[in-house]
This record gives structure tokens, sequence and C-alpha cells, in this order.
């Protein structure tokens, strides 16, 4: 079995915004060919996108043809709005997840569901957190890698976390508003540098904040391997020991005490670093993510998991789908 914890989805249409909420600075789709959108942020194009960011007939075809069982769906992360007003970005969430929910009931053997949140507003986050995960069945939420100028230990998001915990609903960290990139105009940098500092960065306040430490049954997962993490364990880890003044502020255990305490997807491109994350964190922490359906993701979901021979068969099988289903808390005979 496969299943893809990482992917992102969007409505084939959605309400002009900027005339909703009155003012500006939210994705509107143009629809200017066929089988193809551009997404526009007051007049300025950032990204093409093709049907099977929207379809999910066309997502199951791609899905077949790799060999996919089941996607879980999640928003693309320009969709946050954050830093919009919390009524709004609250109403933006409630379309976002009623459309997830509507393609995970039309399909719910392909198919699971997270749901996005006003984070700016922790009580309107828990509300929505409440509303996804009771009314319309999905398993978690996607939040991002901070809040405006908040991350993670922020108390704020802390209840979040909290309510999440308490609902057994997983949390999916995903990097956005990449840190320094008006200092990385060029070469797709904020992709290729800010996002892996981004995860880095979330996963770090996670653990300095003491969140596991005070919520340890919280399922939580960060996008792309854990970003830097990983290969920068020992210098955070070092950090930790030698300025305790700074570091252990809010919570005296060591970092490296979490290594297996949440999970990473396996986007990380590269059949050496995956080893290393495996022998860091564990093959049941890892789950196979593959940022479908956008370029810088894997475009055969799994086939690095399927392609590296030093792995035995049971471990594959953790890789592809035992550490999703333990992620969201489901178990495989629901899509038998």
């Amino acid at each position: 079995m496969k299943i893809d914890l990482h992917t992102h989805i969007l409505p084939a249409n959605w309400p002009d915004l900027k005339e909703r909420y009155g003012y500006g600075g939210f994705v509107q789709l143009d629809h200017h060919r066929s089988c193809c959108a551009r997404m526009i942020v007051d007049g300025q194009f950032f990204r093409e996108i093709g049907l099977n960011c929207w379809d999910p007939v066309a997502r199951v075809s791609d899905c077949d043809a790799c060999g996919v069982d089941v996607q879980v769906l999640s928003t693309v992360p320009i969709m946050f709005s954050y830093w919009a007003k919390p009524e709004h970005a609250h109403d933006l969430s409630q379309i976002l997840n009623d459309h997830i929910a509507e393609v995970v009931r039309g399909q719910p053997k392909r198919f699971v569901g997270l749901g996005t949140l006003p984070m700016q507003s922790p009580d309107l986050a828990i509300q929505e957190l409440e509303r996804c995960v009771k009314d319309l069945g999905l398993a978690g939420v996607e939040i991002g890698s901070h809040v405006n100028d908040q991350n993670l230990n922020d108390p704020g998001i802390y209840s979040v976390f909290e309510a999440a915990q308490d609902l057994g609903a997983a949390v999916f960290v995903h990097p956005w508003e990449m840190m320094g990139k008006e200092k990385m105009p060029d070469y797709w940098l904020p992709w290729l540098v800010g996002m892996p500092a981004e995860t880095c960065l979330a996963i770090c306040s996670v653990l300095f904040g003491g969140v596991l430490e005070r919520l340890p049954r919280l399922r939580i997962a960060f996008a792309h391997g854990g970003g830097s993490f990983p290969i920068t364990v020992g210098r955070i880890e070092h950090g930790f020991r030698c300025r305790p003044d700074l570091c252990a502020t809010d919570n005296k255990i060591n970092p490296r005490s979490y290594l297996g305490k949440f999970y990473l997807d396996s986007l990380v491109h590269d059949a050496d670093a995956l080893r290393f994350v495996i022998d860091l964190v564990g093959s049941n922490r890892i789950a196979l993510g593959s940022d479908y359906p956008f370029p810088l993701g894997e475009s055969e979901p799994g086939k690095l998991i399927e392609s590296m021979g030093d792995l035995d068969a049971k471990t594959k099988a953790q890789l592809l789908s035992g550490t999703a289903l333990e992620f969201l808390g489901l178990d495989e005979a629901v899509f038998s």
C-alpha cells in the first residue's frame, strides 16, 4: 500500500475574495486555457497550475499511474492567509475545508483530508479545528511554519496544539512565507534555501518551547524531511548544552531527546539523505510525501523509497504507508 501524506489541492473556483472582504492580497484563479489556470495575487502572477490541482478524477489517474493508493489532501500554503483579518481567514478556511471534505466524501478510499485554520486567531482556529474533525470528518489540519511574527512556541498557537491533542487530530506543518526571501530574489532560493530553514525553525520552536514535553500525545509532522533540522541537530544540541541560558529558557530537556517523537515526510530527493533521516528518527516516524502536484516534489511518489535496495520490505512498507496510517490515526482496513 502507498499513502502520500503530502499533497496539495484547490477548489476549481472560489468567490472573488477582494470583493468579498473589501481588500486585496488574496489568490484568484484565472482559467486562461483548458486544463490550466494561473494563480493571481492582486494582478500579479504567482504560479501556473494544471487540472490535477483541482480535479479529483485527474488526481486518481495520476495516482493509479504511480501506484499511489491514497492521497492526503491539504491546501496550498499561500491560501493560509494568516495576514488577513481573522474573520475573513476563518471564512476562507471554511470554503477550503468544505471543498476538501467534499472531495474525500466522493472517494473516501482514495483521499484523506487535512483542513486549514485561521491561526492568527487561536479561538477561531480551535473552533474551525473542531468543525474539521467533528463535522467534516477530516483527519487533522495543515498549518504554517509560523504565524506572521509568531513562531510555533507562541502561547496562542500552543492552545491550538492542545486542542488538536484533545481531539486526536493530526497536525502537518508546512513551510510558508520563507524567512529572508527579500534577500533571495534569484535562483528560486526562497524554495531551495528558505523552505528548509523554515521547517527547521518550526521544529526548534516546538522543541525548545516545550510543546511536546507538555503535549506528549500530539501527533505532529513536518514537511520536506524536516528541512535543515536533521543535518544540524548536532549543532542545535550543542547550543542547548553550551548556552542553556539562551536555549533552555522554556524547556530543560535536550532537544535530541525528542527524536522519534514527531513525524517527518520522506521528501528529501536523495537516497543518502533519506538513510540518514531514517537512522536519526526511525522509519516509523517517516511517511511518504511527494508535494504533488508541484515540480519541486517527487514526480513519481515513492520511487526513491522503492529504489533503495538496502531497505528491507518491512521498512519500505512502513515508509510507504505504515507511518502515515499511525500519524493520521487510521487503520488500513478503512481503505479496503
